[in-house]
């Protein structure tokens, strides 16, 4: 199959690349900037601006599937000039409109869990619209919705550790907020399956194998380092008002829509891996991963 991924030198993409070129796929990696992305050989890479539908049809003409993995991070605030609508929803326009005019067979989206077009943060409305233009278009589509995903070269933990420079750990809510993390090589070869035709029209919510909360994986993330840490608790309310006027602050890298996830779990309702042939014991945990277990 030849395969298109949007946003494919990115921290999923450049491990979904590496898993559909071990299956034998003819894969093309699309970046805005793809120089000296750590990629196979056989996999190409092109570069262009993912919400531009020119750019974008002018590559996925001739591919048999496209793989949408085009975001932004909910854990800061957008660069200048970027948003989550215009990134998420725009990328989404840009490829599904190319797809279908490239009679393209198969189109799969990586979501996120709690994507929705009225949700609390500018992120998960973008997500969830985003989400309305997949279903509402011609392609035989499959989204899916991770929970928080880590590996080498993931952001969350490296963020939860500038968060927390100091001795004591002041997590807002005193962490309870709920999340399940997915090992970023479990989540490929998932997405590698849900390629297959049985998974189109089909939404999947998938977590890994255990629910941690923040402050659980706050006292691994330094556990890993040989160190212990205090938890101390922040108020949600006092969390909110921080950030929220820290939004306008130049180089503050979170803001309100930080301060709003913080307080929403992130665990999948029930968890999708069953329909990938999957059960808990063949998923990596954070334990595991950090030499813990």
């Amino acid at each position: 199959m030849d395969v298109l991924v949007a946003g494919g030198t990115g921290f999923v993409g450049t491990a979904l690349c590496a898993e559909l070129d071990r299956r034998g796929h003819t894969v093309t990696a699309l970046s805005r900037s793809p120089e000296g992305a750590d990629l196979p050989d056989a996999v190409e890479t092109v570069a262009a601006d993912a919400t531009d539908h020119e750019a974008v049809l002018s590559h996925v003409e001739g591919q048999d599937a496209v793989v949408n993995l085009v975001a932004l991070s909910p854990l800061f605030t957008p660069p200048d000039g970027l948003t989550h609508h215009g990134v998420h929803v725009g990328a989404t326009e840009a490829t599904v409109e190319a797809a279908e005019a490239a009679d393209v067979d198969r189109y799969l989206q990586l979501s996120a869990i709690g994507a929705d077009p009225d949700g609390d943060t500018e992120y998960s409305r973008a997500k969830g619209l985003a989400e309305q233009v997949v279903r509402e278009s011609t392609l035989d589509w499959t989204i899916v919705r991770p929970s928080i995903v880590f590996g080498d070269g993931g952001e969350f933990i490296p963020f939860l550790k500038r968060v927390t420079p100091g001795p004591v750990k002041a997590l807002p809510g005193g962490g309870t907020t709920r999340f399940q993390p997915i090992w970023v090589e479990d989540l490929v070869a998932i997405l590698g399956d849900a390629l297959a035709d049985q998974h189109v029209g089909n939404t999947y919510e998938l977590g890994g194998p255990e629910v941690y909360t923040l402050a659980d994986i706050t006292r691994l993330a330094y556990a890993a380092e040989g160190r212990s840490v205090t938890i101390a608790a922040v108020p949600m309310g006092l969390t909110r008002l921080g950030l929220t006027l820290a939004d306008p602050v130049p180089g503050i890298p979170m803001g309100t829509d930080q301060a709003a996830a913080l307080g929403d779990d992130n665990v999948a309702d029930d968890n999708d891996i069953v329909a990938f042939d999957r059960t808990a014991k063949d998923l990596r945990t954070l334990e595991e991963y950090l030499e813990l277990a």
